[in-house]
């Protein structure tokens, strides 16, 4: 693979612009353009000529957007925000599953021993991603839209619904952690994420996050939850091939806020997944009593202390 520029590569065309000459080609205070840029997740470059026509004309929509007046600064840093967080990530995502394929199919499509590889992907695969990018964008937009809508006709505060929130977590990962390889490591955690995203979709759930030993997921629908957990137990903890896994579903009021969920059923979730037995569904009240009980089986376990909300007496749950 040859050393050819990544941003000559990805952006097209050599930086040659300061930070301040972007900020006054984009019309705005450079204070502002460097705070935008770092929201972004881009480190600062000082003076250096490092930033292209690219830039200009991203902080121009931000300007038009401010201009029209529909969004304030802040609203457009938190924008910015979860923009730079997503495509990050994607980022590291995207080049950490193709470098491995990346060589050997260009050696076998005929490329020099002294070609740019990357290059040769980007040219013929660089554009259908992006296309896909836009595409699973606009979907999960018309979903948001769906839900806010729905949230919004039954409570003023479109930030805040009842949801069910589910936590589950592989039992023992820090240990497993220092016995495997990283590589056995790192297949397992890609094993356990893809499933836990295709249960939950299936069962018309929204993954929130994942954290590489851990998912936290939510639900409109307590039962739906339900079948998420025990859908994950049965593709992750009855697998022997992988680990045991616990799940803790609470029920209530949360905050829907930059594309994560916040309140009591969020933490009270992941706090009963420390009490869960492994590959077993651990609830609290709220979650229990919402449950058909013509369907689900309720056992309440001995009264515990659990941190951050003092004795919690969790309900152990399972299909009739």
């Amino acid at each position: 693979m040859s050393d050819t520029d990544p941003e000559l590569t990805f952006l097209g065309e050599e930086p040659q612009l300061t930070a301040a000459e972007v900020a006054d080609q984009a019309g705005i205070p450079l204070a502002q353009a460097r705070r935008l840029w770092r929201t972004l997740g881009f480190p600062e470059r000082g003076d250096a000529r490092a930033y292209t026509e690219a830039d200009v004309a991203a902080l121009r929509l931000v300007v038009d957007l401010l201009g029209e007046g529909i969004i304030d600064l802040d609203v457009a840093l938190n924008v910015a925000r979860g923009v730079g967080l997503s495509m990050a990530r994607l980022a590291d995502w995207e080049v950490g599953e193709l470098v491995h394929h990346v060589d050997e199919a260009f050696a076998e499509q005929g490329g020099a021993e002294d070609g740019d590889s990357t290059a040769w992907v980007m040219d013929r695969f660089g554009a259908r991603f992006e296309d896909l990018l836009v595409y699973a964008w606009r979907r999960h937009l018309a979903a948001a839209v769906d839900r806010m809508q729905s949230v919004r006709a039954i409570d003023a505060d479109p930030h805040t619904t009842d949801l069910s929130v589910g936590f589950a977590d592989i039992v023992g990962f820090t240990a497993l952690s220092n016995e495997v390889s990283r590589e056995r490591i790192g297949e397992l955690v890609e094993v356990f994420e893809s499933r836990c995203g295709d249960v939950i979709a299936r069962e018309q759930g929204r993954l929130i996050k994942s954290m590489g030993d851990a998912v936290l997921f939510v639900n409109d629908d307590p039962m739906a939850a339900f079948s998420t957990a025990e859908g994950i137990i049965n593709v992750i903890g009855r697998d022997p091939r992988m680990p045991d896994v616990r799940v803790g579903l609470a029920s209530g009021g949360v905050v829907l806020r930059l594309g994560d969920v916040f309140g009591p059923p969020v933490n009270l979730a992941a706090r009963l997944t420390q009490v869960a037995r492994r590959n077993r569904i651990i609830v609290d009240h709220a979650t229990a009593d919402l449950l058909p009980a013509d369907q689900i089986e309720s056992r309440p376990l001995p009264p515990r202390p659990v941190r951050g909300f003092g004795v919690v007496e969790p309900v152990a749950v399972r299909r009739a």
